[in-house]
């Protein structure tokens, strides 16, 4: 598949197939993620592929605790357009199915970092991102559903415990993966005009 195609039709897939998804895809996968860069180049990322039934029942009640407390999804689920309900129908498909989903690839990295230092945040967690967006693109050029989320991790204490992480590495994203109920299709964005500004912010492009 072209880059270009993969890039404008991956989107969030999130209801997903419960058949097994071939451990020998999933690895080659993330071997994909991986040549995506690192700060410093220190490639300290760290993958847990879950596929335990257990430890997904334990996600899925992590999930289910964060959305019983989200303000955002309940705003989402409440606004009358027939796109923002589309979004809130497949999200709270996801919640209802969690544990059935065949693979959870929780995405952490090694190392610490200050919080309160911006630099040091920033450049920590952006070493983490570009690998993600590699494994979803990955996904996507052979047609596995996936999405980012991070509600998920919400309680960073009790995933830790889950997946036995020692304090020295901090789980930063989850991506479920599995074959689509659904499919694949072209995504709608705001036009580059709108996002993009030259030298100061607001000087727009022209359209």
């Amino acid at each position: 598949m072209p880059l270009g195609e993969a890039m404008s039709t991956q989107r969030a897939v999130r209801r997903l197939k419960p058949d097994p998804v071939d451990d020998a895809l999933i690895l080659r996968l993330i071997g994909l993620a991986l040549k995506a860069p690192t700060g410093s180049n220190a490639q300290n990322w760290e993958f847990i592929i879950v596929k335990d039934p257990g430890i997904k029942a334990s996600f899925a009640r992590l999930n289910r605790q964060a959305f019983k407390l989200s303000s955002p999804f309940r705003r989402l689920a409440k606004r009358p357009d027939p796109k923002n309900s589309k979004i809130a129908n497949a999200v709270q498909w996801q919640v209802d199915h969690f544990a059935e989903i065949p693979v959870l690839v929780v995405a952490c990295l090694k190392g610490r970092y200050l919080p309160f230092v911006h630099l040091s945040a920033t450049s920590y967690f952006g070493s983490i991102y570009p690998a993600v967006q590699n494994l979803l693109l990955a996904a996507r050029a052979v047609n596995l559903g996936a999405a980012l989320i991070t509600i998920p991790l919400w309680n960073a204490f009790a995933v830790r415990r889950i997946l036995g992480l020692p304090g020295n590495i901090t789980p930063c994203t989850l991506i479920p993966l599995g074959w689509p109920l659904g499919r694949y299709g072209p995504t709608t964005r705001k036009p580059v005009q709108e996002v993009v500004s030259f030298d100061r912010f607001g000087n727009r492009p022209a359209a």
